[in-house]
This record gives structure tokens, C-alpha cells and sequence, in this order.
């Protein structure tokens, strides 16, 4: 059986990759598999619980759902890309200042969430924030400090 893989162009945290991708290859997976980026997490592979969330041309999405071949020549950032070097994001920062995560496997898709969520520009209220991240679970119980963590960049206007 004769496989049929795809060129692909993706800007990932500011580096361009050229890929050969399997038609039915998760971008989840390309991340993780090919690139060797493992800040994603795999959490449900179902698009439930939001480990996976990345931001993809200033949008976030679940990249577990998406395949690899959809976002040709997409730019794509992952919490790897989310510091500047050393310099932490402001919700990198807030997220330790309010103790916003416990185990931390929640938390890479959470600042990513986050990020496109402040980007977005849609959330007015602190109800709105919670709302607007509620496709990403934290099992742990964090809830509190990830959303205080939230407000706080968002309030302060600290995001980049």
C-alpha cells in the first residue's frame, strides 16, 4: 500500500519547518512526534478538556482535532514559544504569583487559552473569562488561581 505524504510549510514559535505529513496526522502529534515540542499536552486526544490548545494565526484551537496538512503555512505558537528567551510572558508570571497551577499538566494549554483569549479582546468581565475558558479543564482544582491569574494580566493590560 503506497502512502501518500503531504509538503507542508509550518511556522512554529517563529521557525519554519518544512514537513512530509500523513494526511491523518493530528497537528497535536506533528508538535509532539516530529518537532519534538512536548509542552502540548495529550490529554483526552477528544477535544474535551483543552491540554492541547495552541495558538494558530492569533487564534486558539484544540490541536488535537486539527490535522497537520489543515494549517500549511499557518504561524503557530506553542507555550514553548510564549517566553520571550528567559523573559516570561506576564500570564507566565501571574499564573506563580497566584499559584494557578498543582500537577501543571493543565497548564502549557491554560497560558495558551489564555493568551488567545486576552488577544481576542472578547472578555469584559471576570464571568466572561471563566466562560471563555471553560474548555480547559483543570483537574487538579486550580480553577481559582488560573482565572485571578487571568484578570490580573488582563486588568494591569500586561499582555503582549
Amino acid at each position: 500500500m503506497e502512502t501518500n505524504t503531504h509538503p507542508t510549510i509550518l511556522y512554529i514559535n517563529n521557525v519554519m519547518y518544512h514537513l512530509d505529513l500523513l494526511p491523518w496526522v493530528s497537528l497535536l502529534d506533528v508538535l509532539r512526534e516530529e518537532i519534538h515540542l512536548t509542552g502540548t499536552k495529550k490529554g483526552c486526544d477528544h477535544g474535551q478538556c483543552g491540554a492541547c490548545t495552541i495558538i494558530v494565526d492569533g487564534k486558539r484551537i484544540l490541536s488535537c482535532l486539527t490535522l497537520g496538512v489543515m494549517k500549511n503555512g499557518s504561524e503557530i505558537t506553542t507555550i514553548e514559544g510564549i517566553a520571550n528567551g528567559d523573559d516570561l510572558h506576564p500570564l507566565q508570571k501571574a499564573f506563580i504569583e497566584h499559584d494557578a497551577f498543582q500537577c501543571g499538566y493543565c497548564t502549557p494549554g491554560q497560558i495558551c487559552s489564555a493568551v488567545g483569549l486576552l488577544n481576542e479582546g472578547k472578555a469584559k468581565s471576570r464571568e466572561e473569562v471563566q466562560e471563555l475558558m471553560s474548555g480547559n479543564l483543570c483537574r487538579c482544582g486550580a480553577n481559582r488561581g488560573i482565572i485571578n491569574a487571568i484578570m490580573e494580566v488582563k486588568e494591569g493590560g500586561r499582555h503582549e
